[in-house]
């Protein structure tokens, strides 16, 4: 197995992403390490806040939240997951497991963020997120969750595995046109090249590939002892919850109820299905997100 280095040329032409490059060593395991990319934006004594991307995104997907969240006063971090984004990328498929993720994003927040931080989950970086949070919710000051879930078996819906299977074995897994096509607006041509920016080849998106393949929605699959203890603490999570669900997302539009009925601190919240809004939110609506990010906190007397 080889670990891929991003071609950081590929990005010079990213529209709308500013922000200044910071790196982080990783332990991958088995004998491998890699650097993790992050971005931290906004002033130094802010209130931090944790912005997880899923799959097949990056910190890109963030752009247009960071600076009203700045403006707001907060200090913003969002790492690019390793496989994505500017950060290095195993190649082999196999390599990837769920705990795997869960250790290399708490290698990086243990070492970046070790305080108290709100964060803000989608997607992937729900199921990650969520699960640290259950894990150890003191040091999570407030959550908002968007198009995310914590998923401990079951049966998987058909347009689930639809697109698991499109992961595995589509000989085209074109990044930048499925974001495109879990998008409710537009995206831009120079917005979908960016979504595809981190993936020049076949190898550098074993990552992507095998994210589908890793959530635990069957039961026996691995992952579902360790989110069925993360739910105890996350049931308790008794400090301000709040769902943003995009309602245009056919796999995730649905799955807001189980955690508003599941956590403590989601009793009495205003949670919202957003319109003209699909999976990636954060493109859809990212002015509305932001501000229940900042309501959200300013409940939790995170944010003055």
């Amino acid at each position: 197995m080889q670990i891929l280095k991003a071609d950081l040329t590929r990005f010079d032409a990213i529209p709308d992403y500013p922000f200044a490059e910071n790196w982080r060593d990783i332990d991958l395991g088995e004998g491998f390490s890699g650097r993790m990319h992050y971005l931290d934006e906004g002033p130094k004594d802010g209130p931090p806040l944790l912005l997880f991307h899923g799959e097949p995104s990056w910190s890109f997907l963030y752009r247009k939240m960071i600076p009203v969240l700045v403006e707001a006063g907060f200090r913003c971090f969002a790492p690019d997951l390793i496989g994505f984004g500017k950060s290095d990328k195993p190649d082999d498929i196999a390599f990837y497991t769920y705990d795997k993720h869960v250790s290399w994003l708490k290698q990086w927040r243990d070492a970046i963020v070790p305080e108290t931080a709100a964060l803000f989950c989608q997607d992937w970086g729900g199921l990650l997120g969520l699960r640290m949070v259950g894990e150890e919710p003191s040091r999570f000051a407030c959550v908002v969750a968007s198009n995310t879930f914590l998923p401990t078996g079951g049966t998987p819906s058909p347009a689930f595995l639809a697109w698991r299977e499109f992961a595995k074995s589509s000989p085209e897994f074109q990044i930048g046109e499925l974001l495109q096509r879990a998008t409710a607006t537009e995206r831009t041509e120079a917005e979908v090249a960016a979504y595809e920016a981190p993936f020049p080849d076949e190898p550098s998106k074993a990552g992507a590939r095998a994210f589908p393949a890793l959530v635990p929605v069957e039961d026996g699959m691995d992952g579902i002892a360790q989110n069925i203890a993360a739910w105890k603490g996350l049931s308790s999570f008794d400090k301000p919850f709040l769902t943003l669900f995009g309602e245009d997302d056919p796999v995730t539009g649905g799955l807001a109820e189980p955690l508003i009925k599941r956590i403590q601190g989601a009793k009495d919240m205003p949670h919202g299905m957003l319109s003209t809004c699909g999976h990636f939110c954060q493109e859809d609506r990212p002015v509305e997100l932001a501000q229940g990010v900042i309501d959200t906190t300013q409940k939790a007397g995170f944010l003055a």
